[in-house]
């Protein structure tokens, strides 16, 4: 087995390095932005067939909701051309991919969780060009498995915990939405899960959700974030979301039903503020 991780070094490329090089040492190769553009579809191609590459894990995306509402060109090249590239070479190879999407693919009207088979319907450019990335590994490279995740944080790079964590450090506020309810999503949790999924004897392809247990919303998850970090939590004040204007739109529902993944590769799904403390504490260490 030989492993092409992309986008490796965001928070779950980094997470990966830690769950691969155990399981599968020697045997995977890490890249970024600097090392393969994947949207380059020669490039692309040449590195999967030189470097006999037998699985890819896609992490690389434009993650950025609000931006890509302006900067479509290029939401669109990383999300869904970069994919297109990654199905081809993976087509015309042999190679397996696992392509990591969001829960940004669904409207966030819905009542329960939402299972693989619900009808998508995104509202932001974001959420938009990952379902086309989506459909375009379907239709190209039709034996890959695509993993949806939300609210995922880790101790790496831009994201919620770490943004609420400055916040506290530097305002006597602290407004947060209160309205939108997910499942907040340690990646090392999701990099174990595809680690399990790479160890498997099976391959079964198609659409899993992956999420840590239980739901919370932006108000609850900050709560715990400083709670668990010794922080005065006091200062957090919930507001609805049409107090917090955004230039996307979000979900106010994307709460997933993990059921699918869990009964085809046994993965684990730990409670959201199990895992959040393993992430703080690893802040805590400078990890």
């Amino acid at each position: 087995m030989k492993i092409l991780v992309t986008g490796a070094n965001g928070q779950l490329g980094r997470e990966l390095r830690t769950v691969l090089d155990r399981d599968f040492p020697g045997q995977t190769l890490y890249t970024d932005i600097e090392d393969l553009d994947l949207t380059d579809e020669g490039a692309v191609k040449r590195f999967v067939e030189v470097n006999d590459i037998s699985h890819i894990v896609n992490c690389a995306a434009y993650t950025a909701v609000d931006r890509a509402e302006e900067d479509k060109a290029l939401c669109y090249k990383i999300n869904v051309e970069a994919v297109r590239n990654l199905a081809n070479a993976a087509f015309e190879t042999g190679a397996k991919v696992i392509h990591v999407s969001t829960d940004y693919v669904f409207d966030g009207r819905a009542y329960r969780p939402y299972n693989e088979a619900d009808k998508v319907n995104p509202v932001s450019q974001y959420g938009t060009t990952k379902r086309q990335g989506e459909t375009a590994l379907i239709a190209l490279a039709p034996d890959s498995i695509i993993i949806r995740t939300a609210w995922l944080y880790s101790p790496h790079g831009k994201n919620f915990v770490k943004t609420m964590l400055r916040l506290a450090a530097t305002q006597n506020e602290i407004r947060v939405v209160s309205d939108q309810i997910g499942s907040p999503t340690y990646a090392g949790d999701l990099a174990e899960a595809i680690g399990k999924v790479l160890q498997s004897h099976q391959w079964v392809p198609g659409i899993y959700h992956f999420t840590d247990s239980g739901v919370a919303s932006w108000y609850d998850f900050t709560h715990a974030i400083l709670r668990l970090s010794g922080v005065d939590s006091s200062v957090v004040r919930p507001i609805p979301t049409e107090d917090y204007p955004t230039a996307a739109t979000r979900p106010f529902f994307s709460v997933l039903n993990t059921s699918k993944i869990k009964a085809t590769y046994n993965v684990e799904t730990p409670y959201w503020v199990d895992s959040l403390a393993k992430c703080i504490e690893r802040l805590k260490k400078n990890d």
